[in-house]
């Protein structure tokens, strides 16, 4: 017999991981007004590097549920377990290739864990359209989290670097 009413506990999202290999730089060196200015949100980008799915895959940086898929593929929006509205970018102007180098692996509403396939990308379609690569990632409502601080200046793997951190 329960006698206590138990408290209902949120996950906490503590840290984002690292979504693709590569080296990661300040969204302000985005070389597009559209991320640089932080229109969208705050966040890091990563020029993918490596051959192999590591540098053309797009995994979760933390758990959440997918709150939107882009219908060309090449951009997911998830919300954390933690309330932070994250977008995934893949490229810039990508969205011109109207999905041809793009699979998403996932749907709206599905729930994901840090490190589950979110996407994969033909880093050398995109390449050769002449398109850049930049995988970028943004928190949307960042003033809701004012002690969250990005890292960036290193080279990162895929599910195992630290990118960014909610205190």
């Amino acid at each position: 017999m329960l006698f206590f009413k138990q408290k209902e506990q949120k996950e906490t999202v503590r840290e984002l991981k690292a979504f693709v290999s590569g080296q990661v730089i300040p969204v302000e060196k985005v070389d597009d007004p559209v991320f640089s200015t932080k229109m969208l949100g705050d966040g890091v980008a990563i020029l993918p590097m490596g051959e192999g799915p590591a540098g053309q895959t797009i995994t979760a940086p933390a758990d959440g549920e997918i709150a939107m898929v882009a219908d060309t593929g090449h951009a997911v929006g998830m919300k954390l377990a933690n309330g932070a509205e994250l977008l995934i970018h893949i490229g810039r102007d990508t969205i011109a290739l109207e999905g041809k180098g793009f699979h998403v692996l996932v749907r709206q509403g599905q729930q994901v864990k840090a490190g589950d396939l979110l996407a994969e990308f033909d880093r050398a379609l995109i390449e050769e359209k002449g398109y850049a690569t930049d995988c970028i990632m943004l928190i949307a409502n960042r003033d809701a989290f004012p002690d969250l601080r990005f890292m960036s200046g290193m080279e990162a793997v895929q599910n195992e670097t630290v990118i960014g951190e909610f205190a």
